[in-house]
């Protein structure tokens, strides 16, 4: 991903929010960047911007708009609104510097409070001279790639929490006779989202509960409904499937969502912000339980960012929504149709679960609907609300890294499934074997695409990190392979060998990109010493070549562990015992293998001391000394009794492990 520079750009006026009409008469108060403030006004009377906009809605009173008439009227406000961005120059000359920076990309943070100035499609801008991609559209140019999200003026920052599981709760209706809206395909949109990180299961009973346990469906739903389920569970991301439709309120029209009644089924029941907004968040205002309100709503609603009044308080519902404590909001401020509704799915949410920046991601939507929806004008109709945090980037970046991980782990819980019941009747040994290659594939593909990440390379210890997971990865795969030596797999020598190799390799790299990291050194010097990579006649040859590694390895840890706490500690005491028990190959006269006994069942008994017996550390140690035991994987002699030593001291019960 490329680096993001953040532009923001404040446009004030004195009063209300509300109850102020657009006029070429009104000074606003522009802030941007590090320049001072200048005074600009708008070329636009409010009745004149609402015949403009109405041009934009491709039916006007069941009479459909000349496609020539709309791509004209979108051009110029495109070029007018493009005028009024020209004419702030901090903002062109944070443009200008963006774009001396190679590889950068542009998020322009609009902030505005006055409700007439959300009433402006900021969205189709065309750009300017001096501004990137001059004469065409400015958030689609590619020259300096720029997004924009809109946000609403506060006092204190919003809270974000990026990084949490998924959770999505789908909520869609067409009630009173209305067309029915595509909540098949919108369904099947984001379950092909959540597909990667869904556990497989062979019946289709346990796919559903599986599949059930990142998404929720509400269908025909009513507002109720839907402020039970956000009261009931934690959810993420919260995407609404449903018709605009206008109402009034207090004499003027605004637009809302139509959902079911909860009181008389079968009817519609128009919902604005306001009320949207409390069922969404009301369980953490009222019970203070602690459970975190939505990242994420996305709206596949015509007219969910359009401000049909300003004389009245309440904005869009996207802008109450975002007012009320939603981080993200994803909207559209002209009518949006069917077909673009399904893309705008499938592209926000394949991407936001895969870790993308969802600025970058708003960017790559509005080019989506560009190319694959001609004819409309449904790119410039997305709405973005936001708040970015100080941190967001590291936030974005932590949860790129939790889904990758998790990604990988449901793959390789796949890969377990399979080897458990390798002998089922269901299955034959070539569908195994096909699937098991699919899964090392899916594997490595996703591990290459995080190894290549410009955060990870830029980072040594990122870099380092990645690298050693690649390894540990490699180093699965071998092993679900060898647990199935005497199956009719095809080259399962081969693919043993060489997924060694690759571990080995990937932590040779993950030692060099950061020398310090003891871990990577640990497992480096485990994947040379181990029966499939070193014969027992070649290891004389190991102690001579990497001897002092391992001295010099043993003696950091040792030196460091009384100083390091919490997880840490935990850690470092597994990683000691560890090369206590690779002393036995590597360790020279000075090695005894009784001092080495004593060190790795102490530092197995702290582990314990800390943890409980179900916590992953413990059963990770177990497992990494379950392999050195092992008949069948990297069983030797020289560390046979030390290996045991530290199972009894992890309580681990012996069993049969051959």
């Amino acid at each position: 991903m490329s680096s993001i520079r953040n532009i923001k750009l404040e446009i004030l006026r004195s009063g209300p929010a509300h109850n102020q009409l657009l006029s070429p008469l009104t000074p606003y108060l522009v802030l941007c960047g590090a320049d001072g403030p200048v005074t600009i006004n708008l070329p636009f009377e409010q009745r004149q911007l609402l015949v403009r906009l109405e041009r934009l809605r491709y039916f006007i009173k069941d009479t459909k708009v000349a496609q020539s008439q709309r791509e004209a009227e979108l051009r110029e406000l495109g070029e007018t609104i493009g005028k009024i961005f020209g004419g702030i120059p901090g903002l062109l000359s944070e443009l200008g510097n963006a774009q001396s920076g190679k590889g950068t990309f542009v998020h322009l943070r609009l902030s505005l409070s006055a409700f007439e100035l959300s009433a402006l499609p900021f969205e189709t801008a065309i750009a300017p001279d001096g501004f990137p991609g001059s004469g065409s559209p400015l958030f689609l140019q590619t020259n300096t790639p720029v997004t924009m999200t809109r946000e609403v003026r506060r006092g204190r920052p919003l809270p974000v929490e990026w990084n949490r599981p998924p959770r999505i709760l789908f909520v869609f209706a067409s009630p009173g006779g209305l067309e029915p809206v595509p909540a098949a395909k919108h369904l099947n949109a984001l379950r092909r989202a959540i597909d990667p990180w869904v556990a497989v299961k062979d019946s289709p009973n346990d796919k559903l509960d599986e599949v059930k346990k990142m998404i929720t469906v509400l269908p025909e739903a009513t507002l109720e409904q839907i402020r039970q389920a956000c009261v009931q569970d934690e959810y993420t991301h919260v995407h609404i499937l449903a018709h605009g439709a206008s109402y009034e309120h207090a004499g003027d029209q605004r637009y809302g969502l139509a959902l079911g009644s909860s009181t008389q089924p079968g009817e519609m029941d128009i919902v604005d912000g306001e009320r949207l907004a409390i069922a969404l968040t009301m369980d953490q205002a009222t019970t203070c339980s602690g459970r975190g309100r939505p990242t994420v709503l996305s709206l596949a609603t015509c007219d969910s960012g359009n401000v049909k009044t300003v004389l009245t308080p309440g904005g869009s519902i996207a802008h109450e929504i975002h007012a009320a404590g939603i981080p993200w909001v994803f909207a559209s401020q002209f009518p949006l149709w069917m077909r673009a509704s399904t893309i705008y799915t499938e592209v926000l949410y394949k991407r936001l679960l895969k870790g993308a920046d969802p600025r970058c991601v708003l960017h790559e939507l509005r080019q989506q609907l560009r190319t694959s929806c001609p004819g409309t004008h449904d790119w410039a109709s997305i709405v973005a609300y936001a708040t970015v945090p100080w941190d967001f980037e590291i936030q974005v970046n932590d949860f790129r890294d939790t889904q990758t991980r998790s990604e990988i782990e449901t793959k390789f819980a796949r890969m377990d499934d399979l080897l458990d019941n390798s002998n089922s009747p269901d299955r034959t040994a070539t569908e195994v074997e096909e699937e098991m290659k699919t899964l090392c594939t899916g594997i490595r593909q996703a591990l290459k695409q995080w190894r290549e990440d410009p955060v990870a390379l830029a980072n040594p210890k990122e870099n380092s990190e990645r690298l050693g997971l690649s390894g540990a990865s490699e180093k699965r795969i071998a092993i679900a392979y060898q647990t199935q030596q005497g199956k009719e797999y095809n080259d399962n020598e081969k693919i043993i060998s060489n997924a060694y190799q690759n571990s080995c390799g990937f932590y040779r790299k993950a030692v060099k990109a950061e020398t310090t990291n003891h871990w990577a050194i640990t497992q480096y010097l485990s994947m040379l010493a181990i029966p499939t990579h070193t014969s027992k006649q070649e290891i004389s040859g190991l102690k001579e070549e990497y001897g002092k590694l391992w001295n010099a390895i043993l003696q950091i840890n040792r030196w460091q562990l009384p100083t390091a706490v919490g997880k840490d500690k935990i850690w470092a005491n597994a990683t000691l015992a560890e090369l206590e028990l690779l002393g036995s190959i590597f360790g020279g006269g000075q090695y005894s293998q009784e001092a080495a006994k004593t060190e790795i069942v102490c530092c197995c008994k702290k582990i314990m001391e800390i943890c409980d017996p179900e916590d992953f550390p413990v059963l990770s140690t177990t497992r990494q000394f379950l392999r050195y035991a092992n008949p069948k994987l990297w069983y030797r002699e020289e560390w046979a009794d030390l290996a045991q030593a530290a199972l009894d001291a992890l309580g681990y019960t012996k069993r049969d492990m051959a």
